[in-house]
């Protein structure tokens, strides 16, 4: 995506290149990176990992040898953070949603959740296919409230007689692996997970960060009685909710994670 990053000096860089370039960095094992992160604060929601540069060290250190592959398909900013979708072999292929906060040009948290990757689902997409392309940059602040409200009204307290009110009619871009495309695809799938006694409720949203027609929310609930980290990306158009992306991970119980600082 910046093929001539390396040339760059890192005073130059956007924060939006500097994570790009850490990303890739897992992969190509170029030291360079690890200096867009402050050395003295490094907050870790990634709870398979220490906190600290010196938990991410010992991390990437962990990865089997030349194994890590790393395309980063969308990334955005929204002020001091920059959030990214990322196509890995992660210990093994996933797809993952990264969040990273600047201070003073330097990173010092970072969340993320990650799926393994899963084949298309029932309409033919991927996890990671579509549109890549950011615009409405004067909507921003817009959209994320439409989505905000979306995941409160629809997911949180189950008014479903609004859900209608938030797409265009049946066109619905849908890339859950398990879901197909359009509005009336998801009401199937919903319908059917409840028959089956699979039950889905957030519980609470915890992060809304936007760029332009792109918003991620990252929401913590339980789906079939897991307790589950959600990263819901949405696209909007003219006002309305037209494609959406997500992963889902499992939080893991406390008495296993690796940092204090918890998923969220």
């Amino acid at each position: 995506m910046y093929p001539a990053l390396k040339s760059l000096n890192s005073d130059r860089l956007s924060n939006r290149q500097k994570v790009v370039h850490l990303l890739k960095s897992i992969e190509t094992g170029d030291k360079e990176p690890v200096k867009y992160i402050n050395p003295d604060k490094y907050i870790q929601h990634n709870l398979n990992a220490a906190d600290g540069l010196a938990g991410f060290g010992a991390l990437m250190q962990s990865l089997p040898p030349h194994s890590a592959r790393v395309h980063t398909v969308r990334s955005f900013e929204d002020g001091n953070f920059v959030f990214t979708q990322t196509d890995y072999n992660f210990f093994g292929p996933k797809i993952g949603f990264d969040i990273f906060r600047f201070e003073d040009g330097k990173i010092v948290e970072h969340w993320d959740n990650l799926q393994e990757t899963a084949s298309p689902n029932p309409s033919g997409h991927t996890m990671i296919d579509g549109t890549t392309q950011i615009k409405d940059l004067d909507k921003t602040e817009a959209n994320k409230t439409l989505v905000k409200n979306f995941i409160t009204d629809i997911l949180i307290n189950g008014k479903m007689e609004k859900l209608a009110g938030y797409f265009n009619g049946d066109h619905y871009i849908q890339h859950n692996p398990n879901v197909p495309d359009q509005l009336s695809g998801l009401g199937k799938t919903l319908e059917k997970w409840a028959k089956q006694g699979i039950t889905m409720k957030y519980d609470k949203i915890h992060q809304v960060l936007g760029e332009g027609n792109f918003v991620l929310i990252v929401s913590e609930g339980h789906l079939a009685g897991k307790h589950d980290s959600f990263y819901d990306l949405y696209r909007v158009e003219n006002g309305k909710i037209a494609e959406h992306w997500d992963t889902i991970e499992e939080i893991p119980s406390k008495d296993n994670w690796k940092n204090q600082n918890g998923k969220f």
